[in-house]
């Protein structure tokens, strides 16, 4: 596959450019309770379908700080992600089926191919900028609430 897209590569930049304008996200307020009490809002956008799931944040060059992406995978399982095609550094918090935070990878590199592994099921990942989770004192316990999220809490 590398030979041919080597080979293709104009007709590869077209699809990659044809398929960025073709992914669309709608978006939702967030929130993320800290175990001290403290609520920290976001704006996130949600990853539901398909295609949403695979393409993420890719070739973003910029997010502001209170903005995010959701990604649902429609039950709770392992997950992997990488940061192939992305720009920015991200910090990744693992969610499980209650909006419980199991695991975060903080300050993901961009371009990386390395496995990302959410350390056990999860239903949700929240993807924020780099540094974030420090910076806000995000950690494993705390509670994430959309309505993405509280939809299905009652299922």
């Amino acid at each position: 596959m590398a030979l041919f897209l080597v080979g293709a590569s104009v007709p590869a930049f077209a699809a990659q450019a044809a398929s960025e304008k073709a992914v669309t996200f709608d978006s939702e307020p967030l929130s993320i309770k800290t175990a001290k009490g403290v609520t920290h809002k976001f704006t996130v956008e949600l990853a539901l379908t398909e295609p949403q799931l695979e393409y993420g944040l890719m070739y973003r060059k910029s997010m502001p700080a209170d903005h995010g992406m959701l990604f649902d995978f429609g039950a709770p399982r392992p997950v992997m992600m990488w940061m192939k095609n992305t720009v920015l550094p991200l910090d990744m918090l693992f969610l499980d089926k209650s909006g419980v935070v199991t695991h975060i990878q903080e300050n993901a590199s961009p371009y990386s191919e390395a496995i990302i592994n959410s350390g056990g099921p999860v239903l949700y990942v929240i993807e924020l900028n780099g540094g974030t989770a420090r910076k806000l004192g995000l950690a494993v316990g705390d509670k994430a609430t959309s309505a993405t999220i509280s939809a299905k809490l009652g299922k």
